[in-house]
Order: structure tokens, then sequence, then C-alpha cells
């Protein structure tokens, strides 16, 4: 019997093995949509100078950077409060982003330090945070249907954060997404507290809980640190356009600090308004208060100066300051919601704005 030798029949195996692996009928890979960042659609809101530094995610605009202090300007990197708003209605929504200086703080979540969260209207979906080398590729499910959704999307609180594209369904459509009920921000100005650590997750802040409880713009001026009532931050607050201050910086600085600050910055607010909305927290409690007099003697002192001084203001005619004990925003019976004595976890996070909601509904009136 003749051996066939064609070595054309000698490659049908071949041939045959790779139609084995690509039917005719194989499903393709759906086609994505992806828009490059930034985009007029994907609005920014919480990074009051984004149009003038675009496309950097950053707190304070770099040509006012010599009016800062180091620490200061390098925290400013961080985008804490920032968020991209949107409508669609794609079934999905994926992100590419970069965030090669992530790391772990032993007291917060990754994802709340480096991390992004993403909700559809006031519902969390999920949340995507940096692999080992940096860079964030998430895709999440928003839906079974086609119909239009708000979309936001929570930067981190703690580290910077580059990103490249959004990608939605095929044919999804994009809008710009509905206006604030509130849409000139409340502007908090504090300490490490105030920027959000340590939430577990980015829409975890104190601020992100209030902007959904009030369907309100924010913008997080909270530097982990270095919070200590410098004029060139009340300056900085004087070149935007908010409903509404919120001074929460007891923190970082000093009993005698604080109180010598305390004055100095209102009194560059009011310069600029003399009748914006102003809340002036006090410390909420520490544990160490019942263990350590020093440190009782400190957040006592603190309490004392806010206080002291918004009822001076008041009584001299000031009647849109506000003081807000900050036993209120988390008291003894709450301490389940510290980290670590001093720092909020997401619970901590959720008592200190049920404290703080009422004031400022009052002030936003």
């Amino acid at each position: 019997m003749r051996v066939l030798s064609s070595p054309w029949l000698r490659m049908l195996p071949v041939v045959l093995s790779a139609t084995t692996f690509l039917p005719a009928n194989a499903e393709q890979m759906p086609v994505r949509q992806r828009i490059a960042f930034p985009d007029v659609r994907l609005e920014v809101f919480g990074l009051p100078w984004f149009s003038e530094d675009k496309p950097a995610l950053r707190r304070l605009p770099l040509r006012l950077k010599d009016r800062f202090r180091s620490p200061v300007w390098d925290l400013a990197q961080d985008p804490s409060g920032g968020r991209i708003r949107f409508r669609t209605d794609s079934t999905t929504i994926g992100l590419m982003a970069e965030n090669p200086g992530f790391s772990n703080m032993h007291h917060m979540a990754s994802v709340g330090e480096n991390g992004f969260d993403l909700y559809v209207g006031r519902d969390y979906v999920g949340s995507a945070w940096p692999d080992a080398s940096g860079k964030i590729s998430k895709e999440w499910r928003v839906g079974r249907e086609r119909r239009m959704r708000d979309i936001t999307l929570y930067l981190p609180l703690y580290k910077a954060v580059a990103i490249q594209e959004l990608s939605l369904d095929a044919d999804a459509q994009l809008e710009r997404p509905k206006p604030y009920a509130v849409p000139k921000p409340i502007v908090y100005y504090g300490s490490s507290i105030t920027q959000g650590g340590c939430a577990s997750n980015p829409g975890g802040s104190c601020q992100a809980i209030l902007e959904r409880n009030l369907n309100a713009d924010f913008v997080n001026l909270g530097f982990s640190g270095n919070g200590l009532g410098e004029p060139a931050l009340a300056e900085a607050i004087c070149g935007l356009d908010p409903s509404c201050i919120v001074l929460d910086f007891w923190g970082n600085p000093s009993a005698d600090q604080y109180a010598a600050a305390l004055p100095v910055f209102v009194k560059i607010l009011r310069q600029k308004w003399p009748r914006l909305p102003i809340l002036v927290t006090s410390p909420f409690y520490f544990p160490a208060e019942e263990t350590d007099g020093g440190v009782a003697r400190e957040q006592t002192a603190k309490r004392l100066t806010a206080r002291g001084f918004v009822e001076q203001r008041r009584k001299g005619g000031d009647h849109r300051i506000w003081y807000v004990d900050g036993l209120k925003m988390l008291n003894r019976e709450q301490t389940a919601g510290l980290v670590d004595g001093v720092h909020c976890n997401s619970l901590g996070f959720f008592y200190n704005a049920l404290g703080l909601e009422a004031f400022l509904r009052k002030a936003l009136k």
C-alpha cells in the first residue's frame, strides 16, 4: 500500500486542530466604548482647580504651590473628596487607572487609602484597588437592563492617582450628571480625620456620607498631620464659591496653637464673606482622655476655645457661625467607631455625619 506523503496532508492534523479551537460560530469579545480621561461628560467634582491643572487630580492649584508648606502641597496630590460623576445607560463600567505610589498603612484599608468606589445613585456597587505594579483595571456590572443611571466614582483618600480611561458598553449613551441640590460646595478644612483617615472606602468618609444625605457638593481640604489653621489655606478657600465652610482642624495644633489660629482663620474668611455659614467643630471623644491627663487637658481646652470663640462672635453680631460640639459627632459610647483611638473607621464617620448633618441643614437654609 502506498503511503501518502504530500506536505499538505502532513499539515492536515495541525489545520484540524486549529479549527477545533476557532469554530466558525465562536463568540467574539464584546467591543467596548472607551472614553479617554478627561472628557467633558465625565464631570469632576471636589477638585475645584481641576479645570486649570487637568488632567492632574489634586486638591490645590499649581499656581499657588509656593504659598504652602511642602507637606501640605504633597498631601494636596491625594485627591480625597474627588469624584467623577456622569449618567449612562451602560450595564457595565470599566476603569483604567494608575496608582504608582500606593501603600498600605497599618490602620487603614487599602481600598480607602489607594482605591476607588463606584456608586449608582446612593447605592454602593463595588471598589477597585491597585495590583502589585500600581495598575488599576476594573469592570463593574451596574445593572441588568438598559436605562439611564447616575454614576459616582469616588477617588482615593490618601494616594495620588492618574486615570487613563473609562469604558462602557459599545452602544451606551453618556451624559453629564444631574446637578446637586446644593451645587455650591461645602468646604471642609482640617486634619487627617477630615482627609478621610481611616475610612475603609473612599465613599465612606464623613463628607461623602453627607454628600449623599444632603445631595450637596463638597471639597475636602483635610491635610494629614498638617491641618494647622494656616492663613495660606484660608486665602486659598477664599478663591472658591462655597455654600458653607466647616472648620475641623482641632486635631493637629496644640491647644495654644489652636486658640491663636482659629480667630485669624475666621477673620480672613469673614473679610471675603461676612455672612457665609461657618461651622466650627471641636474634638470628639478620645479614649485616652480617661487615662492620660495631658490628652484630657488638651481636648478640654480645645473644646472651650472653639465654643468660647463662636459665642464671642455671635455676641458681636455674627449669627452665621455655629459651634458643633465634637461629642455629638463621636462620644464615649461610640468608640467602636475608632480604629486606633484617634482616627475614625467607617462606622466612626457614620457617627460623625449623623452629628454634623443637623447643623449643616440649618446652616444651608
